[in-house]
Order: structure tokens, then sequence, then C-alpha cells
């Protein structure tokens, strides 16, 4: 059923009042279901563990990009070939921690499923579309309801290639985007130099797409979202969500480190970290975190004049308030293991060698965890057996990209309205 005749569940509170909806995690995610649910007149608890857009949330580590042409879903036809090579290159966009490969193989199975069905890609890609299509227009309403309208810029999105074979094996992926509305043009070396002067002179092809947009601090703007809503009678607690209280297919409370937390109904937002109460409530969702690291230059000496994809070694070049940031990489290795600084290295030998002027004195890294379902799509929407607890997570790496529309979607399945959109390529049942 598409939004447009999907009805809302109305959750009135015990009293007859407004609904009270209790949202497990403050990210990006959690910030965006909160303000949309707010602005329908229901009271909002936000649980975190953490403060919002710190550096230890993955909001913070965002590398900022607010693309609405990032339509492409990570698995794909042909994929699987270039992840023996991905392995075997310390510099490669892809690293496994063979110690957590047991807990894995269920995701990785999905994950090839997915890229074996030569439907799926296009699919997804479609859903996709629809949940990114409004971003820069979402937030730029919600940062401005929020004060800080100047951490939201418009931005070209620039990918850049080594090779014209790398560019070529590409034209699927463009092929899609174009179907889907995105504007863009091809730049030959000369053109591609002229708008990036500062790139290495080894890239020798570019795909500009244009009215796209980027955030200037991703953290300080989920922050602001955040404080919005507290400064509009929503509750921030400082805790962990260790168990969801349920009987009878119906929710009744939160369990944290500080205590119970009751409520009308209930978000779980948590990002990779939503696995551990998914699993308890007995979901069986094949949640798993695609570990991201990034580095963030102060005093770059250079100028980076688009939000730039290295093609070839899966990263980001974005600049923001506080220097230039360079993020990417994926790292399966589960929630629970330290930081790898190889990878964090990685990133700084493949920015220099982009951009071959810049100076990392003083750069600093951060790792944290992209929420990843194995088919590429997120999960939003009700429980299949609650009925009064939503999901939405497994964003991978676009959670900053879907924050507005899967605000919009969580919110008009609890109090209304619903926005146009078909939600059934997001629901948790689909595996």
């Amino acid at each position: 059923m598409s939004g447009a005749d999907t009805e809302a569940i109305t959750m009135p509170s015990a009293a007859g009042g407004a609904p009270h909806v209790v949202i497990i995690g403050a990210g990006v995610i959690g910030a965006c279901i909160a303000t949309y649910l707010q602005q329908q007149g229901a009271r909002i608890t936000l649980i975190d563990r953490q403060t919002p857009g710190d550096d230890g949330a993955a909001s913070f580590g965002n590398a900022g990009s607010l693309s609405s042409a990032s339509v492409v879903p990570t698995p794909a036809p042909g994929m699987l070939r270039k992840v023996p090579g991905w392995l075997l290159k310390e510099h490669g966009p892809l690293t496994i921690r063979w110690s957590y490969l047991p807990k894995l193989l269920p995701w990785l199975a999905g994950f090839i499923r997915a890229g074996g069905d030569a439907g799926h890609q296009r699919r997804a890609a479609a859903a996709l579309a629809a949940l990114h299509a409004p971003t820069f227009e979402f937030h730029s309403r919600l940062a401005r309801d929020a004060g800080v309208p100047e951490l939201l810029a418009p931005s070209a999105y620039l990918h850049v290639y080594g090779s014209e074979e790398s560019y070529t094996s590409a034209a699927r992926e463009w092929t899609i985007r174009r179907e889907h509305g995105a504007n863009f043009e091809v730049l030959d070396r000369d053109a591609l130099h002229e708008a990036e002067p500062d790139l290495a002179p080894h890239y020798v092809k570019g795909v500009r797409i244009k009215d796209q947009g980027r955030t200037l601090n991703p953290g300080r703007l989920v922050r602001a979202y955040v404080e919005r809503v507290v400064a509009n009678g929503g509750v921030l607690l400082r805790a962990e969500a260790t168990d969801i209280e349920a009987s009878a297919g119906r929710v009744s409370a939160v369990r944290t480190g500080d205590g119970t937390v009751e409520g009308d109904a209930f978000v779980l937002s948590a990002g990779a970290f939503s696995r551990r109460l998914t699993d308890r409530l007995g979901l069986g969702l094949p949640l798993d975190t695609e570990r991201g690291y990034h580095v963030t230059c102060p005093e770059p000496g250079i100028t980076v004049a688009h939000t730039v994809m290295e093609a070839d070694c899966k990263f980001v070049a974005n600049p923001m308030a506080m220097g230039v940031r360079f993020a990417g990489m994926v790292e399966m290795a589960g929630v629970d293991a330290p930081a790898n600084p190889r990878r964090a290295e990685v990133i700084r030998r493949l920015a220099r060698r982009m951009y071959p002027e810049l100076r990392l004195e003083g750069a600093t890294q951060w790792m944290g965890h992209r929420p990843s379902m194995p088919d590429g799509l997120p999960v939003i929407g009700p429980s299949p057996r609650h009925e009064n607890l939503w999901l939405a997570f497994g964003h991978g790496h676009t959670g900053m990209v879907a924050g507005p529309m899967t605000g919009r979607i969580v919110a008009g399945m609890i109090t209304g309205p619903m926005p146009n959109i078909d939600v059934r390529p997001f629901r948790a049942d689909r595996f």
C-alpha cells in the first residue's frame, strides 16, 4: 500500500490527551521523528546513551552530503566479483575483521542474495529515490526552525574517476540516477580540473550532479534539532536503553540504567545498536554495522569546491565549518570491537593522493557505526509483533539524507497524516 492509502494508527494517551511517544535513539533519525511528531501534538521523550551530535554518535561523523541522487543501493549485480580485490588491497574500500566473520555470515548471505537479484537494484533505487528526494528542502526547513540555517549549503556533488575504465564500469549506476531525476554533466579531464583545481592530475573523468546540498556540521545540526524538541517541551533522557517491556503484542515501557520509561507509543531508532533490542524482542532482523572512518583537516591548505566522491576508493571529501572532512571506508567488525587506526591512516594516505597539497597537520580522526541492512534498504514501519512499536533504522550510508522523510513517515504512521510514499519496501517483515 502506498502512503496515499495508508491510514495512521492514532495513539491517544491513557488520559485521552496527546500521545506520549518514547523514542530510543536521538541521532538524525530519532531527532527528525521527534520533530515531526511534536509538530503533530505528541509528547516526546528521547532516550540516548550519549549527547546528540556528540563525537561518539554516527551523526557527528557523517560525511555531510545531502544528495537526493544517492539512490543506488550497495548490493548490486557484479558487486560480489569486486569484493575479493577490495579485501586484498590495504587501501580498498572494504575490510572484514575475520574474527567477526561467523557472526557476519547471515548478513553476508542476505547481501549476496540481494546483489544476485537482477531486479532488486532498480526496485531498491526507486524506494530510495522517494525517501531521499526532498532531503535538502526538508532539512532546510528543519534547520531554519531550529535556528541554524547557516549549517546547510547548496552544493554540486562531483564523482571523480582515475581511469576511463572505472568511469565506464559505473554506467549502470548513472543510468539509474538519471531515471530518478538526477541532473548531471560529464566532465572530461580539462573540465574536471578546471572545476576542482587542487585535485590530483591522475583523475581523468568527472560526473557533476547539480542541485544537491550538504551540511557544514552534521553533529551540530542534529544537536540543534534535539535542542528545539526539548525547548518545545520534549524530554531528553541521557541513559542506555537496556530492554523493552512487552506483553500481549504491546510495549509498555523502556528499561534504562536510570529506571523505566512508560509511554503510549514507542519508536526504536538507535542505529546499529538497535539490534540488541530487536533480538530481545525476538524480531530476528539482520541488522549489522558498516563501520566508517573519517579524517578532518582543520587547516587543509587546499580548496575543495564541491562535495567530491572518490569513485574508485569510495570515500568523500567535503568542505565543512571545521575544515575538510574525508570520510568513507567500510569495516565489518560489529559494534563492540575497538577502532582500527590503520583504516584512518588509509584515508589520510588516499586523501593526500587525491589532493597532493593537502596539509594533514592537526587532523583528527573518528570511527562510527553505519546501521546497515543486507538488502541496502532501511527498516521503517511497525513492528511485526507489537501494535504500538515502530522501527526506524538500517539507513546505511544515507541516514542524514533520509532523516527528514523517515521522520515524516513514522510520525504519519503514529499520528497522521501519512506522506504520499510507498512504504512497502521498508517493512520489517520482508526478511
